[in-house]
């Protein structure tokens, strides 16, 4: 898959029952993030940090959906456990489904298998992996993690916000941009356009003498 491309849709049973993947999206972003396997520390924290981030997410028009090559039994056991750790009370619903993929199958179609993690029966686990799909079914961003090393979802946040900003405004977000800080003016506005749309903008002097460090408030959403 090319950034921007359309995402595989496919049908899967969850922890919230059947769905087809395009359907489940309908008209709202969507976060697919994998883990390698169920009752395990690190993904126990992950999916739970999940769990308190879900008002962020709505915030945001953002569905959340996990997958892993455990089976839905399985699932439904380890939600007590990260219902617990996030501080919920275990009568509770989970927020967000889980994805039964024992056979690998979307695994497999999304590149996501770790080769050097395998389960008690010599299978490769998932990686941690993380899609980003956008409305129109666009794949838009992805970051793969080892086993090992538990993700940022701070910063997968901060990347949903660049995404939604930059889709409906004429900016890049810089390094370390958090939603308020200025981004930089698209290199395709002209000088006459930047007058119009960006009139606070300030342009960064530097030893080349070009004009292309253009920095402006961040636009609103």
């Amino acid at each position: 898959m090319y950034l921007g491309d359309e995402f595989p849709n496919f049908t899967a049973n969850t922890t919230a029952g059947k769905i087809d993947f395009h359907d489940w999206i309908g008209q709202s972003w969507a976060i697919l993030f994998s883990h390698p396997s169920d009752f395990t520390p690190v993904c126990t924290t992950e999916l739970a940090r999940v769990v308190k981030l879900m008002p962020e997410f709505k915030k945001r028009n953002v569905k959340v959906i996990g997958i892993s090559c455990d089976s839905l039994t399985s699932h439904f056991l380890w939600c007590r456990d990260i219902r617990s750790y996030a501080g919920c009370t275990l009568d509770e619903s989970f927020p967000y489904p889980i994805i039964e993929d024992e056979d690998r199958i979307i695994a497999k179609t999304l590149n996501m298998l770790d080769k050097d993690e395998m389960d008690s029966k010599g299978m490769p686990l998932s990686a941690r992996a993380v899609f980003i799909i956008d409305p129109q079914k666009k794949y838009r961003l992805s970051i793969l993690y080892p086993a090992t090393t538990g993700r940022n979802f701070d910063e997968i946040l901060r990347v949903i916000d660049s995404l939604q900003l930059t889709d409906k405004h004429r900016v890049a977000t810089p390094v370390d941009w958090k939603m308020g800080d200025d981004c930089m003016v698209l290199p395709s506005v002209s000088e006459e356009e930047l007058k119009k749309s960006f009139p606070q903008v300030k342009v960064v002097q530097v030893p080349s003498g070009k004009q292309y460090l253009r920095k402006t408030p961040c636009p609103k959403m």
